[in-house]
């Protein structure tokens, strides 16, 4: 990592917050361009474990977003006395919970054109060995252009053909993540697949396939994997629309579709 963000970046405004960092709007003072800078406070990482999570996944995040268009990407990064820094793509337009939750349920045409992009995203992660496991609506942003970027990698998994089916570990969201997640068994990338295949409900749906009043009600109705079709809501929605979601979030991860799969369907 380089030092002296400030010689090359004008800060500007707080624009996010996480759990160890705050995300920043910055400028380049040699371009004029826009990025988005992630600083991570060095305090927040007394433990060994927290520092190590946040260096990895900044390698973890240029792996996979390097040439992955649908996916932020990482500009520099740099460490001083107090912080480690990221400078990212800024995406400054409403993410797709925002879009989601103020126009669902959406038009077919429309939600096609998010769950292109975003499987392009997902199947170039998985070709290089990485699994995301925390896809949501929160994580799907878009730039100035309106171009679908995913974000968020902090939760990415790193697999070879050894460890495809080794990964292990409570990870993700409840209302996105995939049974075989919830029952504690080991698990593949196709947990990636499931959530996409939750988005895309949401998107045509405008709620959650599965549902509970607290966490713990959420993650049994995963489990249960009672996947229902309202007829009330999803009356406009096609028979091909509906059978790609089911082949999404199959139960069953054999049958379950990869993302290339999804993509050629």
């Amino acid at each position: 990592m380089k030092e002296g963000l400030r010689l090359d970046y004008e800060i500007g405004p707080e624009i996010g917050r996480g759990r160890f960092g705050t995300v920043y709007r910055c400028s380049s003072l040699a371009s004029g361009e826009e990025f988005a800078v992630k600083s991570v406070d060095k305090a927040l990482l007394s433990d060994p474990l927290d520092r190590d999570l946040a260096l990895r996944e900044a390698k973890v995040h240029q792996l996979a977003a390097a040439g992955n268009p649908h996916a932020v990407q990482i500009h520099a990064t740099y460490e001083d006395a107090d912080s480690l820094h990221l400078v990212l793509d800024l995406c400054p337009g409403p993410d797709l919970f925002v879009r989601v939750s103020d126009r669902a349920p959406l038009p077919e045409r429309d939600a096609a054109a998010v769950m292109l992009p975003l499987m392009e995203a997902i199947a170039t992660c998985h070709r290089r060995g990485i699994a995301h496991r925390d896809v949501k609506l929160e994580n799907v942003l878009f730039d100035g252009r309106g171009e679908l970027k995913l974000a968020d990698f902090g939760s990415a998994e790193c697999f070879d053909d050894e460890r495809r089916w080794a990964m292990t570990g409570l990870v993700g969201t409840p209302f996105y993540v995939a049974p075989e997640v919830v029952a504690g068994r080991e698990y593949g990338e196709k947990v990636d697949v499931w959530s996409c295949g939750v988005i895309l409900y949401m998107m045509l749906g405008g709620m959650a396939p599965f549902y509970g009043e607290s966490a713990v009600e959420i993650l049994e109705a995963v489990l249960r994997g009672n996947l229902r079709f309202p007829p009330r809501i999803f009356r406009g929605v096609s028979p091909a629309a509906k059978d790609l979601i089911r082949k999404m979030l199959c139960k069953d991860v054999s049958r379950r579709l990869s993302a290339d799969q999804v993509l050629s369907n």
